[in-house]
């Protein structure tokens, strides 16, 4: 069997440049940071700010400055834990939940129209390999813990 590091690296690349097309159709000027912490806080609900840094995979206090940012911004709203008012906790807003759908509806139409100038039999083929990407993104998680990065 061949190697599969030239696919890897195909993979990589054209995965990230992507990537930073999706992030560039992003609203009202917030960065990838707060963008993903929104995203889980609408998707997971009310968290405690330790609980979104964990999800984030990022530190405590990284995660309180991202939600202080997006507090000054009315993106989301933060309280006090009911049972220990140490906690801190965040849930989005009206406003938040806004730049959300606003950013996925523009990163959508990015993609739609760029799908839409690929061949019929092309369109078949990215439609096939979803599954498989989704694949790739679902087990990365259980491969970061055993997989050294060099």
């Amino acid at each position: 069997m061949e190697s599969s590091a030239p696919l890897a690296s195909q993979l990589r690349l054209a995965v990230l440049r992507l990537s930073r097309r999706l992030r560039q159709q992003a609203v009202d000027e917030i960065t990838p940071s707060q963008l993903s912490a929104l995203a889980s806080v609408a998707k997971h609900g009310e968290l405690s700010l330790g609980t979104l840094a964990s999800l984030e995979r990022i530190a405590p206090p990284s995660m309180t400055r991202i939600a202080a940012r997006l507090e000054e911004r009315g993106l989301v709203v933060r309280r006090s834990d009911d049972v220990d008012r140490r906690v801190a906790r965040v849930a989005i807003s009206p406003a938040g939940q806004a730049v959300l759908e606003q950013t996925r509806n523009r990163r959508d139409a990015y993609l739609a129209v760029r799908i839409q100038d690929l061949s019929e039999e092309e369109q078949e083929l990215l439609a096939r390999a979803v599954p498989l990407l989704e694949r790739l993104a679902a087990e990365s998680a259980d491969l970061e813990a055993a997989t050294p990065v060099s």
